[in-house]
């Protein structure tokens, strides 16, 4: 376990949505809580990414920035080393961020009352993209059996006959539950999905965050056919703890669906990118190996960990083990299936924020999501914090 992520470092003051106290008490009603919500790390980033924005800040000069053929190297040289994906400069389309993007790529693809399908509980912002851009949500939602997640293909075979539904938005690895896909499990999707001209957008931003014993399968890696039919969403900032930054690559083989959505782009004015976000993405995908390497032991160190304190001391509390991300599901069910409930015992009781299960929609009452990309002790804070706040 390398030592320097053990270090707790106080972001408080650094306008973080995950710390800071009016953020807090606006999502929670009080600001006095340990949180372990929002999706970022508490782990400074690679080092080789704060030299590298150093430098550009000593140059003093921050206009318009452009990505030239260095960025895109990066990019492609990243995918192919670490999932073995073959990608092509043409494919790869800029934006300022996933969520932005899912809301662009509904604009793209889908009329008003138009359906798009989400496999719930998952995250939120799927949901709203659909919705604030004047579509239909149709929900796909995952089976659980002995706290294991996989997908319904018997309703998803039923949901994807409307005419309506334009596209899916694969989660994978899925956030909040954990899963990393199979190949199986995606290959069946993709081929209903292509039998039905649904197109698979797929959001791979936790692709990079895979635990020991799975493998993530790029989505348009798998065929041709695949890849013709998919958006794939890519970004360094969940691997690399950058999403500040604002900087994610849509990739996208099919030229068709690339002009189209790259309409879409032009229209909202999206061009250029912010000069720190793309010295420090080279920088990360170049550099960041070694960096990424650690915080994967140090995250497999932390799911451990949460097992072992559930097991010993919160036998009434499921752990769902992560295949992926650093997100971990937690079951109350077994205490409260009330939201109510089970928000006051974990907000005003134990004093943590962590995400209420519910916000990821159909099935995730009486679960909440849980940050473990943190320093072991702030972990074992909140976990105490928790446990006695169930006893009382």
């Amino acid at each position: 376990m390398k030592e320097y992520l053990n270090e707790v470092i106080d972001r408080k003051g650094t306008n973080s949505m995950k710390w800071d106290e009016r953020f807090l008490q606006e999502q929670f009603g009080r600001g006095d809580l340990l949180p372990l919500w929002v999706a970022d790390m508490d782990f400074k980033c690679p080092q080789a990414v704060i030299d590298a924005m150093m430098k550009r800040v000593e140059h003093g000069i921050f206009g318009y920035s452009f990505r030239d053929d260095s960025y895109y190297e990066a990019v492609i040289n990243w995918y192919k080393k670490r999932h073995d994906w073959e990608t092509h400069k043409e494919w790869i389309v800029f934006t300022p961020g996933v969520v932005p993007a899912l809301n662009y790529l509904v604009q793209a693809f889908c009329s008003p009352k138009d359906k798009v399908i989400i496999q719930d509980p998952v995250y939120y912002p799927f949901r709203k993209a659909i919705l604030d851009n004047g579509c239909k949500v149709v929900y796909n939602s995952l089976k659980m059996e002995n706290g294991y997640y996989t997908m319904d293909f018997d309703d998803l075979k039923e949901k994807v006959k409307d005419p309506a539904v334009k596209f899916l938005i694969l989660c994978s690895p899925h956030n909040p539950v954990g899963r990393v896909w199979t190949k199986e499990e995606l290959i069946r999707l993709g081929e209903i999905c292509i039998e039905n001209n649904v197109i698979v957008v797929a959001d791979e931003i936790h692709s990079d965050l895979i635990l020991k014993g799975h493998k993530h399968i790029p989505f348009a890696n798998i065929s041709e056919e695949f890849a013709k039919n998919a958006i794939i969403c890519t970004a360094p900032s969940k691997t690399f703890n950058l999403a500040g930054l604002q900087m994610s690559n849509m990739i996208i083989p099919n030229e068709k669906l690339r002009e189209s959505f790259k309409k879409v782009l032009t229209r909202n004015h999206i061009e250029l990118s912010n000069p720190f976000g793309i010295v420090a993405l080279m920088a990360a995908y170049k550099e960041g190996e070694p960096w990424l390497e650690d915080v994967l032991d140090y995250l497999e160190s932390n799911v451990d960990f949460i097992q072992g304190f559930v097991n010993e001391k919160m036998d009434q509390v499921k752990f769902i083990r992560p295949q992926g991300t650093y997100l971990g599901w937690l079951d109350f069910r077994e205490i409260t299936k009330n939201k109510k409930e089970l928000d006051h015992i974990l907000i005003n009781k134990a004093k943590v924020a962590l995400d209420g299960g519910y916000w990821f929609g159909k099935g995730g009452e009486g679960f909440a999501r849980i940050n473990f990309a943190c320093p072991q002790k702030t972990l074992e804070k909140a976990l105490n914090r928790i446990e006695k706040a169930i006893k009382e």
